[in-house]
């Protein structure tokens, strides 16, 4: 039976900022998206904020902290979208099953802020819009520099590079480091890192931290200063093609024939190597090809290869969505939403950019859907019941055109790779002597970050 949703008049009045925080619902999420330390200076803010009950558990967050911290714990997620005007999510709301939809739980008019992946979740763009809902996707923040303290995917692909690492690590059954050892030297361990985005970058710095011999490879000759500047040796494969990038500083689709270059040109780095680390995606569109069955075969025994593009289809030919398998005596790791493997810290950073952005969608302590503003209107993807988001609707081909087929979606966990990553301007960068490592990452960044806007 079809629902009716009731009209903006028959829905009840919320005034102020109503904060609704809920339990994510996804299997094995951990995270949440504000942290006790957010709500304290939004609540000082003059905003009311409501947490369901055990939001933070996956996060070592206690109810009594939500309390001290001035929310308002509620007993579940039905009495939380009954009170709040502004729902803020990690993942995107289920939707479909009328029993168990988040989507249809929300009163008309709500606002929502989650990672969407719109340009893959045609479905639930189109729920959202049907329920009225204002929806804000996280993995939608523009390229500009008055929106990197709002960058969420920076912050979460950050962890997802350094895991990756440290995943590999774990499964290779050698050394990372250089040894010496009265059993005489043991070699240090061989990491290739192909795409040198956020991820490509923190998995080279880790790397290096850990004592491997890292090569890297990335389409866009651009990003060769930072990955030699993190101790790699870049790789340069000659493909014909000079644009390689997109406006957005994004590595654009490659043609068939630049894939098989790709290929051939990587085969002889991938069989020298004892862990291979991939991160080549393009926003909405499959993960590129870019490891074949026969360079698997090629590779030796024991080796590892860590596949971060398997939630689109994965760059290696035999990686397999959510599992680690092995083939062919290398292990393949296909595992999803490495973020929620590090809840603490990745709430936290999650919970950080979600402030940042509330200081532009709250104004005199209202909601202020400001389409003027290049953040607000790049991020939004539905309003008063209409898809507004300008690459979504050429996404679903909404011009009258057939709509296209979207990425295969294993789960709603953006690892869309950008080339910068979040840097706050309030923060400086670290001037502890243990800490001087980070440091040409954080600043090779923020060079990346206006390479970007200068193309």
């Amino acid at each position: 039976m079809d629902q009716t949703v009731p009209s903006p008049s028959s829905t009840p009045a919320r005034s102020g900022v109503l904060i609704g925080v809920p339990k994510e619902t996804m299997a094995g999420e951990t995270r949440v998206s504000l942290i006790p330390e957010t709500i304290t200076r939004l609540v000082s803010a003059g905003m009311d904020v409501y947490v369901e009950a055990g939001a933070g558990e996956g996060s070592s967050i206690s109810d009594d902290e939500y309390i001290t911290a001035g929310a308002t714990v509620v007993a579940d997620a039905a009495a939380l979208y009954d009170k709040a005007n502004l729902v803020i999510k990690v993942q995107a709301p289920s939707y479909g099953d009328a029993s168990s939809s988040e989507v249809t739980a929300m009163l008309p008019d709500t606002t929502l802020i989650a990672f969407l992946a719109p340009l893959a979740n045609h479905d639930l763009v189109r729920a959202l819009a049907d329920q009225r809902i204002t929806s804000f996707s996280m993995d939608a923040v523009p390229r500009i520099t008055r929106a990197q303290s709002m960058d969420a995917i920076s912050a979460m692909t950050t962890i997802t590079g350094y895991k990756s690492v440290l995943m590999a690590a774990n499964y290779l059954p050698k050394f990372f480091p250089l040894l010496m050892t009265a059993a005489g030297t043991i070699r240090p361990a061989k990491v290739l890192i192909i795409g040198a985005g956020v991820a490509g970058l923190q998995a080279i710095a880790t790397a290096r931290r850990l004592g491997a011999v890292v090569e890297a490879y990335d389409t866009r000759p651009v990003v060769k200063e930072q990955v030699e500047s993190l101790g790699a040796k870049f790789v340069e494969i000659d493909t014909g093609s000079k644009d390689t990038q997109d406006a957005g500083g994004y590595a654009r689709s490659a043609t068939e024939e630049e894939l098989r270059l790709q290929q051939e040109g990587l085969n002889a780095h991938v069989a020298d190597s004892d862990v291979v680390i991939t991160t080549a995606l393009v926003p909405g569109r499959p993960a590129p090809k870019l490891i074949p069955a026969s360079a698997v075969e090629g590779m030796r025994t024991g080796s590892v290869i860590v596949d971060l593009a398997a939630e689109t289809g994965g760059n290696c030919d035999l990686t397999v969505s959510g599992e680690i398998v092995v083939r062919e005596g290398v292990t393949i790791i296909g595992q999803l939403n490495l973020p929620a493997t590090m809840p603490v810290h990745a709430s936290q950073m999650y919970a950080r950019v979600i402030q940042n952005l509330l200081g532009l969608l709250v104004k005199d302590g209202q909601l202020d859907v400001n389409l003027d503003d290049d953040v607000i209107k790049g991020m939004c993807i539905t309003r008063n019941g209409e898809i507004i988001h300008e690459m979504t609707r050429k996404a679903m081909k909404l011009d009258g055109l057939p709509e296209a087929e979207p990425a295969p979606v294993a789960a709603p966990v953006p690892v869309t790779e950008p080339a910068d990553v979040i840097t706050r301007e309030s923060e400086e960068l670290p001037t502890d002597p243990e800490d001087q490592q980070a440091a040409p990452l954080q600043q090779q960044v923020g060079a990346q970050r206006e390479d970007t806007e200068k193309t």
